[in-house]
C-alpha cells in the first residue's frame, strides 16, 4: 500500500523554508566548518600531485556557502592553481543563491564554475553520453545522498571519476545519530521508496564494506534545538517535525499512531537530551573519505 503521506521534497518553498530554520538551530553548519578547517587541509593537501590545474565537483552543492569554505583551503594547500569547479544542484533557488554568492566575490577569478541544475543521476548519465574522459581531483557529497535512488551506485560512480591522488569526500548523519534512530524506527512509515532518503553513514560504510573498499571515517558532533516540536501548534515547531520527518505537514497529515509514535522516539535518549529546559536533537554528522579504486 503506498504512504498518504507527501513527502517535504515535493513543496521546495516549504522544504527550503524548514532548511534554513534546522541550520538556524542546528550547530550543522558549524561542525562542517571545523571539519574544513581542521581535518580537510590534510586531505586536500594530498590531491593534485603538484598540478597546477584542478578538476572539482561539488554535488548537492546548495547555495554554496560550504563550497566556497573548501575552495579557500583548497586554494591555501596549492597557491597559484586554477580549478575547473563542476556545480550539481536540482533546486533553481539554491543554485541562483550560490551564483549570487560568486558574483559577490572578484576574488574567486581562479575558478571557473560550470553550472548544472540537475539531480546526482542525471549528471551521471550526462557525462556517460559524453563519454567524458576528464578525470577530477576531489568531489565533494554533502548531505545529499538522501535524494538518490541508489546510494553505492552513486558513491562507486563519482569515485570512479577521482584521478590519482584524487579525493572523494561524503558527508552524512551518522548511524548513531538521533537521525539513525528515527528511521530505523519509523522507516517503513516516513521513508520515500523512490529515493533513498533514510540513509546514514551506517548504511554507506556497510556497502563500501562489502564491496572491499577502504576509506577513513570522522564523526562531526553536531546538535538540534528541537523543543518547539513538542509545542501543538507552533509554527517553527511544525516547520523543524517536517525537516526531521521529510514529511510535509507531518502533524496535520500524518495518522495519530505514527505522529505519537515519533514524538515519543524524538524524546528518546538515544535521539535527545533534555538541557535547561530545552530538548536537543543528536544531529552528529560523520565523513567519509575515499581514494580512487
Amino acid at each position: 500500500m503506498s504512504s498518504p503521506l507527501n513527502s517535504l521534497v515535493n513543496d521546495d518553498g516549504r522544504y527550503q523554508e524548514s532548511f534554513e530554520l534546522f541550520l538556524e538551530r542546528s550547530s550543522e553548519h558549524q561542525c562542517m566548518r571545523d571539519f574544513i578547517h581542521s581535518l580537510l587541509p590534510d586531505i586536500l593537501g594530498s590531491i593534485g600531485n603538484g598540478k597546477s590545474h584542478l578538476n572539482v565537483i561539488g554535488v548537492g552543492s546548495g547555495a554554496g556557502e560550504i563550497d566556497l569554505e573548501m575552495l579557500s583551503q583548497l586554494r591555501l594547500k596549492h597557491p597559484g592553481v586554477t580549478v575547473d569547479n563542476e556545480v550539481v544542484e536540482p533546486s533553481g533557488q539554491q543554485l541562483h543563491n550560490y551564483r549570487v554568492l560568486v558574483s559577490k566575490k572578484p576574488e574567486l577569478d581562479w575558478v571557473q564554475f560550470h553550472w548544472n541544475k540537475m539531480t546526482a543521476a542525471e549528471f551521471e548519465a550526462q557525462w556517460k553520453e559524453k563519454k567524458m574522459s576528464k578525470k577530477v581531483d576531489f568531489i565533494h557529497m554533502i548531505q545529499m545522498l538522501y535524494y538518490v535512488k541508489d546510494p553505492g551506485a552513486t558513491v562507486s560512480f563519482f569515485q570512479s571519476l577521482l584521478d590519482k591522488n584524487g579525493k572523494l569526500v561524503i558527508i552524512l548523519v551518522s548511524g548513531e545519530s538521533g537521525w539513525g534512530k528515527l528511521w530505523k524506527t519509523h522507516r517503513r512509515q516516513l521513508c520515500n521508496t523512490e529515493i533513498s532518503q533514510c540513509v546514514t553513514t551506517g548504511d554507506i560504510k556497510s556497502f563500501l564494506d562489502s564491496e572491499g573498499v577502504s576509506y577513513q571515517s570522522y564523526i562531526l558532533p553536531s546538535q538540534l534545538d528541537i523543543t518547539e516540536c513538542f509545542t501543538v501548534g507552533d509554527e517553527k515547531g511544525e516547520l523543524l517535525l517536517d525537516f526531521l520527518t521529510e514529511v510535509l505537514d507531518f502533524s496535520k497529515t500524518a495518522p495519530p499512531e505514527l505522529k505519537a509514535g515519533v514524538m515519543k522516539t524524538l524524546r528518546q535518549p538515544d535521539c535527545s537530551v533534555e538541557s535547561n529546559g530545552r530538548v536537543i536533537f543528536n544531529n552528529d554528522l560523520e565523513v567519509i573519505v575515499l581514494d580512487p579504486r
